[in-house]
């Protein structure tokens, strides 16, 4: 199964902002345990790159991706480091290019007509929608889609437990992408069971959908 296929199936992509490496491990089996083996570990701290490294290694069964990745050196590091997938925030044509060429899969952000047509170029079939909700969420998501109809999209930004059914709904979206469940708050203060506990609800509330 690709790994596009794998982020459908599964629905939901953890967003996730580890401040330190040693949180990786328990947080992958927190998430393991709760029926989500998957996470967008973002490159905004200085321990993303070890994380990614952890969760690569040490858990075969997890998919692990890197996110917020804004230029081509975050993205070689990332795929060294074990990430089987890139997000970005916003559309950048070198990253682009870069994951493309070595058949890695990428999630480019985008929220424009334009955007979405310069991911056509390279190719892609999948984007980000970032930040969906204050770019108007599922409303706009069916707008763009109505010229692309071969575009799909794995909205980002204010997801949450009471708009997550909406979003899924939607045979346009691809999977949500979230950090309700993997707060940083409950990372920090080693709340891994909490993490379990949210993480079931939201598995247990996308198979509804």
């Amino acid at each position: 199964m690709d790994i596009y296929k794998q982020i459908e199936a599964l629905k939901i992509v953890p967003v996730v902002k580890l401040n330190k490496a040693d949180d990786a491990a328990p947080l992958a089996e927190a998430l393991i345990e709760g029926g989500l083996p998957v996470a967008e570990i973002t490159l905004r701290t200085d321990a993303a790159e070890d994380s990614i490294r952890t969760l690569s290694g040490s858990f075969p069964q997890m998919l692990v991706g890197a996110g917020t990745v804004v230029n081509v050196s975050q993205a070689e590091r990332s795929v060294k480091a074990g990430a089987k997938f890139i997000v970005s925030p916003g559309f950048s044509s070198a990253v682009t290019k870069f994951a493309v060429e070595r058949g890695i899969p990428i999630f480019p952000g985008v929220c424009t007509p334009t955007e979405i047509m310069v991911a056509l170029e390279f190719g892609l079939k999948v984007v980000k929608f970032f930040p969906a909700k204050q770019y108007g969420g599922l409303a706009t998501i069916k707008a763009l889609a109505a010229p692309f109809p071969e575009i799909r999209f794995m909205p980002t930004g204010g997801v949450n437990a009471e708009n997550l059914p909406e979003y899924l709904s939607s045979d346009k979206v691809i999977a949500c992408g979230g950090s309700w469940m993997v707060k940083e708050s409950l990372i920090s203060a080693h709340s891994f069971c909490e993490i379990t506990r949210l993480t079931k609800e939201a598995v247990a509330l996308a198979s509804r959908v």
